[in-house]
């Protein structure tokens, strides 16, 4: 079931709902990389290289893009990834020369730079994409922010279940895991369950 933590709106301002979700699934992402070392924050998890730095990234610079050159409001933070000539998919990994705190860093400042631009326009502020098509690239801040909410909460899952692959760790944010509750064993019997379910289920 929701923890509730962010219900209980009714009657708030739009624009503090959707920033209040956005922080929330920003922090959630942060705290995947927390107690792992390098190897383990950078290595591809997944067939098409999903890994945790690599979201932190990815999602630092899409939040300069949507919240800064969008709205006119460049943030000034050099992204040698995405220039002409940078290979495919560069800003979805971390170089060797690229170190954590390097790319959180650029991540906390993306938040500071896109607060920045959410505070002071108002919802219905019209912004162009850059790498969206010119016939079809005008978006406002709503707009803008509700694709930023749902890019970001859509990463952070795909971190919980990298995190999970990695050491076993699961949990939506700090002080509350939001999963049921069990130990070890209990786990693992559950998943035994699915498994036997699944098999019965693929046989008939």
């Amino acid at each position: 079931m929701p923890d509730g933590t962010l219900s209980g709106m009714a009657g708030s301002d739009p624009k503090a709902d959707l920033q209040r979700y956005l922080q929330a699934a920003r922090e959630a992402l942060l705290w995947k990389l927390e107690g792992l070392p390098e190897y383990d924050i950078r290595r591809p998890v997944t067939p098409t290289g999903t890994n945790l730095l690599g979201l932190v990234k990815h999602l630092a610079s899409v939040e300069l893009g949507y919240f800064g050159d969008t709205f006119g409001r460049p943030s000034g933070e050099p992204l040698p990834w995405f220039e002409e000539g940078a290979e495919p998919n560069a800003d979805m990994w971390a170089a060797p020369g690229e170190s954590r705190e390097q790319i959180t860093g650029l991540y906390r400042r993306a938040w500071a730079h896109s607060d920045a631009t959410i505070s002071e326009l108002p919802l219905d502020a019209i912004g162009h994409v850059p790498w969206w098509p010119p016939e079809r690239n005008e978006v406002t801040l709503h707009g803008a922010l509700v694709r930023m909410v749902d890019e970001t909460a859509r990463h952070a899952g795909h971190a919980d279940i990298v995190r999970e692959l990695i050491d076993g760790k699961a949990g939506q944010r700090p002080g509350n895991d939001n999963l049921a509750p069990g130990d070890q064993a209990w786990w693992q019997e559950y998943r035994t369950r699915l498994e036997q379910a699944a098999r019965e289920a693929g046989a008939g």
